[in-house]
């Protein structure tokens, strides 16, 4: 579908530099990186905005390298929409098609159907300035589906949106990709980008850190930037050792961990999910992992329940169920035990 192959570009003091990547026919693909990082100019780069100083661009097994956007059949949807105040809704919907001086009748009839298909007939009477993010969203998404594009990319197309209204655009977008439209989608957002990705591309400082399915990039992620990204907190620098049947990872002389049968080299980073950490009052019986003793530093709100940080002679980030945390009753000083199995422990690149 498309492909895209070594791409570079010097923008200014910024760089993409050796971009290469691959979409299949009705994937929907994320790419997820920082504000800075080079999403939008690539996406720009697909979409014919700019050529780039070295590399292909095909869709569909055709150059399109330096092919005109208007010849692509590539549709864009801006972040902040790109909506002319002076046209109505059904104006600003029908303005590719009179643009290709196309017949009133398949006008009247392109437009309200992908109204219809996009619940916002109620609106085709109506100008843009009063109408919510949501809307506004909608009606740019629609003029871009009325010329039937073979690619749809969206530039950080919920940023603008209310919290209350990302899930029906959410849901819009999945029944998009269902009816077979192949969709790039930009956002810094991880959450956005697990919820609707079925690959993901990280980007950083211009190129492509790491790229595969969601649960494979953040599962087991490639290095610390994209680990972070993640939410991953609980990082350890350490040196690793045969004890003949096992191997252990040593933090500083401090802690040694317990690590699963494999090859490492002589020091390296780890990462273990706060998800994967157990805690208790008492010490876990018959425990074949990692176990340690430790004092509760810190209690915050999670997302999940709360967040401990336990000093266990390394600092841990425990996330915890409201309903463990109510039933353990720990607080701030409260001597704890955390535990977790060596197959937690996910050995990164340093980077």
């Amino acid at each position: 579908m498309l492909k895209l192959e070594n791409i570079s570009k010097k923008l200014g003091n910024f760089n993409l530099s050796g971009i290469s990547m691959e979409i299949r026919k009705g994937e929907y693909y994320v790419l997820l990186g920082r504000s800075g990082s080079g999403k939008t100019q690539l996406l720009e780069l697909i979409a014919g905005l700019n050529d780039p100083d070295s590399g292909k661009i095909w869709l569909d097994n055709e150059d399109i390298t330096t092919r005109k956007i208007q010849e692509r059949n590539i549709g864009l949807v801006f972040q902040d929409y790109a909506i002319f105040p002076n046209l109505t809704v059904f104006g600003n919907i029908a303005y590719s098609l009179h643009c290709r001086k196309t017949d009133k009748a398949t006008i009247n009839k392109e437009v309200t159907g992908v109204a219809k298909e996009l619940n916002i007939s109620h609106l085709l009477n109506r100008y843009t300035n009063n109408l919510s993010g949501g809307e506004l969203q909608r009606v740019a998404l629609a003029r871009t589906l009325i010329t039937s594009p073979r690619l749809l990319l969206l530039d950080e197309p919920l940023a603008s949106i209310d919290a209350s209204l990302k899930d029906d655009i959410k849901r819009t977008f999945r029944q998009l990709n269902r009816k077979g439209l192949t969709i790039v989608h930009v956002t810094h957002d991880y959450s956005e980008a697990v919820s609707l990705a079925t690959k993901i591309g990280v980007i950083h400082n211009g190129r492509i850190v790491q790229e595969g399915k969601p649960d494979a990039v953040f599962g087991k992620p490639a290095n610390r930037f994209v680990a972070r990204y993640a939410g991953m907190r609980n990082f350890f620098r350490v040196r690793f050792r045969n004890e003949g049947r096992s191997w252990k990872a040593d933090c500083d002389g401090k802690i040694a961990l317990s690590l699963p049968e494999g090859n490492y080299p002589d020091e390296g980073l780890i990462i273990i999910r706060s998800n994967a950490i157990s805690i208790s009052k008492a010490e876990p019986q018959n425990e074949t992992g990692n176990c340690f003793k430790g004092v509760v530093r810190e209690v915050a709100p999670c997302e999940y329940g709360m967040e401990l940080l336990v000093d266990a002679g390394e600092l841990f980030y425990v996330d915890v169920p409201s309903n463990d945390f109510n039933k353990l009753q720990i607080t701030e000083a409260s001597d704890v035990w955390i535990s977790f199995p060596a197959e937690a422990c996910i050995v990164l690149q340093s980077g």
